[in-house]
C-alpha cells in the first residue's frame, strides 16, 4: 500500500492541478477523468479517489495563498504538512504564465450571464464543519504570498457592480414567483442610490413585506472561496440581524451559482482579521 506522497509525487499532481487551472481560467473544456488517468502514470500505484483527495488538498493550500483554486476540486485542509505547501509555493512562482492569467482575471470586467431561469441558481450553504475539521483549520499554518488575488478579486469593482445587478434580477424575480408584484417594484438597489456606507447592497422584502437587507458577494471561482467584508458590514449585520442575508455568489464567470444566509455574518462564518476574511463553515 503507498505510503507518504513523495516529492516527485507531488511535483506531478501540482504541474497537472495548475494545467487545469490555467484552462479553467482561460474558458478552455477539460476533462478531469482524463487528467488523473493519464497522471496515475506518474505515481506510485496511487487510487483515483487518493489522487483526488491531494488535489482537494492542493486547493486549500491555495486558498490560505490567496490564490482561485478548481471550482470541482473542494478544498481539503487535512494534508501533509512535510513538503507539500513549500512545493506549491515554489512551483507557482515558477508558474508565470499562470499568475499573469490569475492576476488579469481577478481584474477583469465580467458581463452578467445569461440564464434560462434565474432562481435556478439557488443551492444549498456549504456544510458546517465538523469540531475535528474546525481544529484542524486552527492549526493550519498561514501561508504569505506577495499577492492575494483573491482580495484583489474581490475588490474589482466591477465584478461587485454586475454581481449586485444580477441579484436585484434575483429578487425581482423572487417577488413575482411569490405573487408580490407591488414588493418587486420597490426592490432597491441601496448602494447605487445610497452608497457604500449603508452597511448592505439591496433591500428586499420577504413574503410578508418584512425587509430584508442584502449584502451581496460575488466570485468567478468556487463556492469555498473566501470573502471580504468591513468592519462597517459586519456591525450592521450584527444590528440587524433579524433581517440580514448574505448572498454569495459563485461561479459568476458562466454557470452562476448563489447561496444565501441570513444573520449576523460571525454565526455563520469562521473570520480571519484580515479585512475580515469569510470562511465557509
Amino acid at each position: 500500500m503507498p505510503g507518504s506522497w513523495s516529492e516527485v509525487e507531488i511535483r506531478a499532481i501540482v504541474e497537472d492541478y495548475f494545467a487545469m487551472l490555467q484552462a479553467e481560467i482561460n474558458g478552455i473544456n477539460y476533462n478531469k477523468t482524463a487528467h488523473r488517468r493519464k497522471l496515475i502514470q506518474q505515481l506510485n500505484s496511487r487510487s483515483h479517489g487518493s489522487i483526488e483527495r491531494k488535489h482537494q488538498n492542493i486547493s486549500a493550500v491555495l486558498i490560505e495563498m490567496g490564490c482561485p483554486y478548481i471550482s470541482g476540486y473542494k478544498p481539503l485542509g487535512n494534508y501533509q504538512r512535510k513538503l507539500f505547501p513549500d512545493i506549491i509555493s515554489e512551483m507557482l512562482g515558477d508558474s508565470i504564465l499562470l499568475i499573469d492569467s490569475i492576476a488579469a482575471d481577478a481584474e477583469s470586467a465580467v458581463e452578467i450571464p445569461t440564464i434560462e431561469s434565474i432562481l435556478d441558481v439557488l443551492v444549498s450553504p456549504p456544510e458546517p464543519i465538523t469540531p475535528h475539521e474546525k481544529q484542524i483549520a486552527l492549526e493550519r499554518p498561514r501561508f504569505k504570498s506577495k499577492v492575494n488575488y483573491l482580495a484583489r478579486e474581490a475588490a474589482n469593482s466591477a465584478l461587485g457592480s454586475a454581481g449586485e445587478r444580477f441579484i436585484l434580477n434575483y429578487e425581482h424575480a423572487r417577488l413575482i414567483y411569490l405573487g408580490k408584484e407591488n414588493l418587486a417594484d420597490r426592490v432597491e438597489r441601496i448602494s447605487e442610490t445610497k452608497g457604500d456606507q449603508a452597511g448592505f447592497d439591496i433591500l428586499s422584502f420577504d413574503d410578508t413585506g418584512k425587509d430584508r437587507y442584502i449584502e451581496v458577494k460575488t466570485t468567478k471561482y468556487g463556492k469555498q472561496t473566501p470573502f471580504f467584508i468591513s468592519s462597517n458590514e459586519l456591525d450592521f449585520s450584527k444590528k440587524n440581524s433579524e433581517n440580514y442575508h448574505l448572498y454569495r455568489l459563485f461561479q459568476f464567470r458562466k454557470e452562476p451559482k448563489l447561496f444565501t444566509l441570513p444573520g449576523y455574518l460571525e454565526n455563520n462564518f469562521r473570520l480571519a482579521a484580515t479585512t475580515f476574511r469569510a470562511e465557509c463553515v
